[in-house]
C-alpha cells in the first residue's frame, strides 16, 4: 500500500487539547512526582528530597499543573506549623495502566533504541 492509499484510520492524529494534556502530565517531572505519590502522600519537601534534581520552581509548577488537571490533590494538614500534603487522586491512579504499557514498551525495545542511537551518533 502506498502512502497516498493509506487509510485515515492509520493516521496518528492528536488533537490540540489532548496534546496539551499529555505534555502536562507525561513530562519528566510529572512522571517522577506521580511515581513518588503512588507510594503515598508527600509533603513538598519530601518530594524535593525524593527528586533531588528538580528545582523548587519546577516542582511547584509541576504540582500546580497536575492539580489543575485533577491528577493530584493538595491538602492543608492541620498541624503546627501548617503543612501541605500532596496525594494522587482516583483520576490520577487511572494513569498507571497506560504508563505501565509505555514502560513495558521501553524495556522491550531499549536495546534496539540504543543501537539506533549508536548508529546515529557514529555518523
Amino acid at each position: 500500500m502506498t502512502d497516498t492509499a493509506a487509510s485515515r484510520d492509520d493516521e496518528l492524529s492528536i488533537p490540540a487539547p489532548h496534546r496539551e494534556l499529555l505534555d502536562q502530565v507525561l513530562d519528566k517531572w510529572s512522571l517522577s512526582v506521580l511515581s513518588e505519590l503512588c507510594e503515598g502522600p508527600c509533603r513538598f519537601n519530601e518530594l524535593r528530597r525524593a527528586i533531588p534534581s528538580v528545582t523548587q520552581k519546577s516542582l511547584t509548577a509541576t504540582l500546580r499543573r497536575l492539580e489543575r488537571n485533577g491528577i493530584v490533590e493538595r491538602e492543608v494538614v492541620s498541624s503546627r506549623p501548617v503543612a501541605v500534603e500532596y496525594r494522587i487522586t482516583p483520576l490520577g491512579k487511572t494513569m498507571r495502566p497506560p504508563v505501565d504499557v509505555l514502560l513495558d514498551w521501553a524495556r522491550t525495545y531499549m536495546p534496539q533504541i540504543e543501537k539506533a542511537r549508536e548508529a546515529f551518533d557514529a555518523e
